[in-house]
């Protein structure tokens, strides 16, 4: 079965990357649109530094300008859980625009710039905005359910493939090259996302590499052959 079957609507873009589409001026493309010639402040974030952390007050939600975050949370034993990777255009933050802290921390992965947007703001002068972060909340929480259903549906290399061709279309989207991705979330990281095991994510890359479909070099990957990719998730 094919993902887009598996994952009906799916914002995964692996088979069907129309459905995926939102209606227009309510995704990342319409709110920076907006945000281009207004007065925002701007924020440079260095690698593995930290944009907010969970249970720090909640006062503004950040535009993804550039480079790549993760957010994070804690599971009950004290272990990290990755629980997201956001690219340029994305907001962070949006899971707690109605609470009074921060669920989650966002932490940068390499060099990155973000701009504020405060709360204050948002629900006063430049209330315009609402609509497009209501259609951006919507398709981040349809994106965390289909994530969580192919989790409990996927095999470890599915999930592994699922997720090199999602990041391949995201990037392609930004006017980036779908075929050479450059990973800069760590295996482990990576694992973390995908509810598997730091070797199992090494194997599942090495497997792939051995037969001819991506090539691996450190935390370079290029894609090969996108439809033998896309035939593993075909596979039941």
């Amino acid at each position: 079965m094919l993902l887009g079957q598996l994952l009906p609507d799916s914002s995964l873009q692996l088979v069907a990357p129309e459905l995926a589409q939102e209606p227009p001026g309510t995704g990342p493309q319409g709110i920076m649109a907006l945000l281009q010639n207004m007065p925002v402040q701007r924020r440079r974030l260095q690698p593995r530094e930290f944009l907010f952390r969970a249970g720090q007050p909640c006062h503004a939600l950040f535009m993804v300008h550039a480079g790549l975050f993760k957010t994070c949370v804690l599971s009950e034993d004290g272990r990290e859980r990755v629980t997201g990777f956001h690219l340029r255009g994305e907001l962070l933050g949006i899971d707690s625009f109605d609470m009074p802290t921060y669920a989650c921390d966002a932490i940068a992965l390499d060099t990155c710039e973000v701009w504020e947007l405060p709360l204050s703001w948002l629900r006063g002068e430049r209330g315009d905005l609402l609509p497009c972060i209501t259609g951006m909340l919507a398709a981040e929480i349809r994106r965390d359910w289909r994530w969580m259903l192919a989790l409990g549906t996927l095999s470890a290399e599915q999930r592994v493939v699922a997720f090199l061709l999602d990041l391949a279309a995201r990037l392609q989207t930004l006017g980036y090259s779908a075929q050479h991705l450059l990973l800069r979330m760590t295996r482990a990281d990576l694992g973390s996302f995908l509810a598997l095991q730091l070797e199992t994510v090494t194997r599942a890359l090495s497997h792939l590499d051995a037969a001819g479909v991506i090539v691996v070099n450190r935390r370079e990957i290029q894609i090969r052959d996108e439809a033998r990719l896309r035939s593993i998730l075909a596979c039941s």
